[in-house]
């Protein structure tokens, strides 16, 4: 996509050159209420229509990204406090199980830390 863009951006400026130059200017034609207005007249009021559907958009859309924002943390909060009820009922639920399988691993973890702790201080005597 990187090669291709600047292509593609060349092809739409290339387009909208001709169609700026084939249509002249006065191409544009505002029909409103009934009535033809064209020209710079026209021009302007298709301006002025535009900006301002584009203003209502964007006001639209920053309302909408803020109500989300708003549902989606609420949300996010419940989702999350009821992930660490269910972690914790899983591991009340599992631990008694899981003793057997502890006990060994507690009985190595102490006697790698304690051979571990004799080497540094081996080290550190030297």
């Amino acid at each position: 996509m990187k090669r291709a863009a600047p292509y593609v951006i060349l092809f739409l400026f290339a387009m909208v050159l001709w169609n700026a130059l084939s249509w002249g200017g006065d191409g544009m034609q505002v029909y409103y209420d009934g009535d033809e207005f064209d020209g710079p007249l026209g021009f302007l009021l298709a301006t002025l229509f535009a900006g301002g559907g584009t203003l209502i958009a964007v006001l639209v859309t920053a309302v909408v990204g803020v109500v989300l924002a708003v549902v989606f943390a609420g949300v996010g909060v419940i989702v999350i406090g009821a992930l660490c009820v269910a972690m914790l009922t899983v591991t009340l639920a599992v631990s008694p199980l899981l003793l057997p399988l502890a006990l060994p691993l507690a009985l190595i973890w102490y006697f790698m830390h304690r051979s571990r702790k004799e080497r540094l201080a081996r080290s550190a005597a030297v």
